[in-house]
Order: structure tokens, then C-alpha cells, then sequence
């Protein structure tokens, strides 16, 4: 699937989004290795700690669905579905991806839309990361 197809599932997923706290829109769109597709949409709580992030949202559903190669992840964010700036995963999300992926290969694409992204490989935005090997 090209970077493009990604973050546009990216964006549908933000469209779900359940946000009434913060107005703040997020949604993902994470590719397996064998070209299946999972979106995820942040989801808020009024006690805010049960909050689960889109990124997480999407990992949670492949990994339920016993799917544990990944490929890369599209995140877009803003309000309204505005385009904003760049929507980084936070880094609970990102010590997620540690557990599941190779941060040497592992893709993470942050976007504005579909045409204004940028692409960073998960040990770029989680240097020295702790992850299975470690232990």
C-alpha cells in the first residue's frame, strides 16, 4: 500500500474519533507486513486515565486479531479535521511500537494531509528505546 492509501485511512479513522474533552482528533492507520490494514481513533474519558490514543487503538485491534508483523503506521491529528501541523505518536504510543516492531525498519509516517508528510523509521523518534530484546 502506498504512504498516500495509508494516511488516508488515517484520516477516515480520525473521523471517528470520540473527543469531547479536547476536541483534539487523532487517527491512525497501521500496515502488517502482509498488507492488512488497522485504523485506530483516539478515544477520551472524562477521568482521562482510561484515554486510549489511535495509535494504541490500532495496535490493540491487530494484535487481538493475532497479527504481530508490522510494516509502518500513518497518524494525522487536529480539530475539526482541520489540517494541522505534524501529529506525533506520544511516548506511551511509541514504547507500544517498541514492543511490536523493529525500530530499525518499523515506518512511522506523520501527516498534514495525504500530500504533506514525513516518514521516520522508529528508532529516529524513540532513540535508545527499551523494548523485548532488552530483557
Amino acid at each position: 500500500m502506498d504512504k498516500e492509501k495509508l494516511i488516508s485511512v488515517a484520516m477516515d479513522a480520525r473521523d471517528c474519533a470520540y473527543v469531547p474533552y479536547s476536541n483534539f482528533k487523532v487517527g491512525a492507520a497501521l500496515l502488517t507486513k502482509g498488507g492488512k490494514v488497522y485504523s485506530g481513533c483516539n478515544i477520551e474519558s472524562a477521568s482521562y486515565t482510561p484515554t486510549c490514543c489511535a495509535e494504541r487503538v490500532a495496535f490493540l485491534k491487530a494484535v487481538s486479531e493475532n497479527e504481530k508483523d508490522f510494516e509502518a503506521i500513518a497518524v494525522v491529528g487536529g480539530y475539526d479535521n482541520k489540517d494541522r501541523d505534524y501529529c506525533y505518536p506520544c511516548g506511551v504510543c511509541r514504547q507500544v511500537m517498541m514492543e511490536f516492531c523493529n525500530p530499525s525498519t518499523f515506518k512511522v509516517i506523520v501527516a498534514k494531509n495525504n500530500r504533506d508528510f514525513k516518514e521516520h523509521l522508529l528508532n529516529e523518534i524513540l532513540p535508545f528505546g527499551f523494548g523485548p530484546s532488552d530483557l
